[in-house]
């Protein structure tokens, strides 16, 4: 076990002295619990902030129980837009008016695939890669049974992602869609979206990333590298809280054509009309169908606005340190232990999380928990470490993949 004085730990607490975010980790809950000693599954549900806490708080009081129904009039019927606008300003690289909040990831990338198909009539393939994460990939298969069109799979390594060679022996002029996780959530890999994107539209074809494990740890720029659509959730590294609710990105151009296939009154030009029959709202709006869920998106504003202060490159700068960091005591205690690395080892193509694999992790995993270190699991026999930059330390990571150490040596 390490001990507080260790070498190890004396190391892990100089980085965090030297780092320039250390002081933004005490603006989370939780990070002084004796019982958790190192969080390390920021990739699957973030922490809460202590802004948050207050926002909710006040919310509930203030907004709903003050205001009641009339806070639609006055600020929530625009607020999954004008979040939206916020979080594209600050993590998306991309300009208002083609993001807005709501509804889960699941039903986004539903009503963002059939929108993008409906805009390529005859043609009958949807391209995704066998290792994208299992929502993709059923709902992809939903669809293409559903319309009658074919799947075509690439066979990407496990171990790293998709890249644009893979893209070529399943790209054809039959191809309508293309939808490519932008960083794996297996292995951390991250994809090189502009090339994608600019070999999908040579194509003639449409590029819908899924940003779940990229938004807030790795800097995007959307507009700039051409994607068309892109959807992600907002409770891993935006800390929106457990299942707050996913955001939908169509670009500019598309917008006038794209009609998505859920028809809800929230989604219609004029929607207090009641008027019978369904018009598509102008924009970004004929996205949403029903009622959004104003509670659910209160939180994700506080991450969003400490994104904004401290900008993306140094978010980005973090987390390449901690990932290295992770990376190094990987290989000094546990590669000794038959732990392989999972994940691609350099940094330019890499997100915010790793993975490592070791036969027995599936068997330990209850064991670290109950040690108060928290990764998570992915069959078959994968640890995966996310590490959120702003309220992750070197010393937790330190000290997590210390008692890993400890629980494979037992």
């Amino acid at each position: 076990m390490t001990t507080s004085s260790s070498p190890m730990l004396v190391r892990a607490d100089a980085l965090d002295a030297s780092d320039p975010l250390h002081a933004y980790r005490d603006l989370f809950i939780g990070v002084d619990d004796p019982s958790v000693s190192a969080y390390l599954d920021g990739n699957s549900l973030g922490r809460p902030t202590k802004a948050s806490a207050e926002r909710i708080n006040s919310f509930v009081t203030q907004a709903w129980g003050g205001r009641l129904i009339r806070g639609w009039n006055e600020e929530w019927y625009e607020l999954p837009i004008t979040i939206g606008d916020i979080l594209a300003a600050a993590a998306l690289g991309a300009a208002a008016g083609q993001t807005t909040i709501g509804d889960s990831t699941t039903v986004l990338l539903y009503k963002l695939a059939r929108g993008a198909l409906q805009m390529r009539p005859g043609r009958s393939e949807i391209v995704v890669d066998r290792d994208n994460f299992p929502t993709d990939r059923y709902v992809l298969e939903s669809i293409a049974g559903e319309l009658g069109l074919t799947l075509r799979w690439i066979e990407s390594d496990r171990r790293g992602g998709v890249s644009v060679d893979d893209l070529l022996t399943v790209v054809s002029d039959r191809t309508a869609l293309v939808v490519l996780s932008h960083v794996s959530y297996r292995s951390g890999h991250l994809l090189d979206a502009a090339a994608v994107a600019r070999f999908t539209h040579e194509a003639g074809a449409i590029l819908l990333l899924d940003l779940c494990h990229s938004v807030g740890s790795v800097p995007l720029e959307l507009d700039t590298w051409g994607v068309d659509l892109a959807v992600g959730c907002t409770y891993k590294y935006l800390n929106g809280g457990p299942g707050s609710p996913a955001f939908a990105y169509v670009r500019t151009e598309h917008q006038h054509e794209f009609v998505q296939p859920i028809w809800g009154w929230m989604g219609r030009d004029n929607p207090f009309a009641m008027a019978q029959g369904y018009e598509p709202a102008p924009g970004i709006r004929r996205v949403i169908s029903g009622t959004p869920s104003i509670l659910g998106m209160i939180a994700l504003q506080d991450t969003l606005a400490l994104i904004e202060e401290v900008g993306m490159a140094a978010v980005r700068a973090k987390s390449i340190a901690l990932t290295e960091y992770a990376l190094e005591l990987v290989r000094e205690l546990l590669i000794p232990l038959g732990v392989e690395i999972g994940s691609p080892e350099d940094s330019a193509e890499r997100g915010g999380h790793i993975i490592i694999d070791h036969p027995r992790f599936e068997a330990v995993i209850e064991r670290l928990w109950n040690r108060g270190v928290i990764p998570d699991f992915r069959a078959p026999q994968g640890l995966r470490l996310g590490l959120s930059p702003l309220s992750t330390s070197f010393r937790e990571v330190c000290v997590g993949i210390g008692v890993i150490r400890d629980e494979l040596t037992d």
